[in-house]
């Protein structure tokens, strides 16, 4: 399928010359990875080998850590190459495989999201049928849907994209795009643009719509409960808006970016906000639930400090 396209080559062109800066930019990223790497890693650990952490809550936060490792593995060791490089191209391929991969990361993490909502829902507003409702099995089922859907539905949009005719090789941004790949298309790619308003609305206003009602319903249990259920929602509920805050909020920088013309920000801003969703994201998960969640705080404390 890539074979058929016109060009064996992408130019990624936000990249310019920023000198010995480039040094400073590369040192940064790599600390980022870093923290990102072992932040993950050490509430990966701390889940899995608890056992009074085996709950559907925790199963669903390991997902999400798991997804963070995997977005910022895919994506961070490629851009500290390209920093260092003086020649910014990618082959047709890797493009496509980047692509893959940014997009099944941004698809797992809106689905996981919207699932530990489902989690909080049932917890607070029927916390009595809660372990008959979220069994094992139906856990397992919702990490499974939650991960196979992304890389079925991604792999569809690759095999669109790389069948397309090319009429160019530059994308203008620090790694590669589906849309700006479409956008080269020699002609007006219907089934792609089709296909992508259907992904759009099946992966973004399904989440969304299930997360705005099962926080309306906490919030109707919060307001009608009492000051003990009250602090319960606002103690689990309070990470996981805040990490919904954070991917929206990077997620929408990167939209603009690849639907609309972002030549005239400056080049440094257009790379910090690209950087923004591959690196805020997975740092501030672990950050956000490892100090929030006592549990989860507790044991880190523990295994840290080496005082199990």
């Amino acid at each position: 399928m890539i074979n058929s396209t016109q060009v064996s080559y992408f130019t990624l062109g936000a990249y310019f010359d920023i000198g010995l800066f480039k040094y400073l930019l590369f040192t940064i990223i790599i600390c980022f990875y870093a923290v990102i790497v072992c932040a993950n890693l050490l509430l990966i650990v701390i889940i899995c080998m608890n056992r009074s952490l085996h709950e559907p809550m925790y199963r669903f936060l390991c997902s999400l850590f798991v997804n963070e490792l995997f977005g910022s593995t895919t994506m961070l060791p490629f851009l500290l190459v390209q920093i260092l490089s003086d020649i910014h191209t990618v082959s047709a391929s890797f493009c496509f495989l980047q692509i893959y991969c940014v997009f099944a990361y941004g698809t797992i993490e809106i689905i996981n999201l919207s699932v530990m909502s489902y989690d909080r829902y049932l917890a607070i507003c029927y916390p009595l049928q809660y372990n008959t409702s979220m069994t094992y099995n139906k856990v397992a089922m919702l990490i499974a849907l939650t991960w196979l859907f992304p890389f079925i539905e991604v792999a569809v949009t690759i095999s669109l994209s790389s069948s397309l005719q090319l009429c160019g090789n530059i994308i203008n941004k620090v790694y590669c795009d589906n849309y700006s790949v479409v956008k080269l298309a020699c002609s007006v790619a219907t089934v792609n643009n089709i296909y992508g308003l259907f992904i759009t609305c099946l992966v973004v206003f399904g989440p969304l719509i299930l997360i705005l009602y099962t926080y309306m319903m906490i919030l109707k249990v919060c307001f009608s409960g009492s000051k003990q259920t009250r602090q319960k929602a606002l103690s689990t509920c309070t990470p996981h808006l805040a990490s919904l805050i954070n991917f929206f909020f990077g997620s929408f920088f990167e939209i603009l970016q690849s639907r609309f013309d972002m030549s005239r920000l400056p080049v440094m801003l257009r790379i910090f906000l690209s950087l923004y969703f591959l690196t805020c994201q997975p740092i501030f998960n672990p950050l956000m639930y490892g100090l929030q969640m006592s549990k989860i705080r507790s044991l880190c404390k523990s295994l840290v400090f080496g005082k199990m």
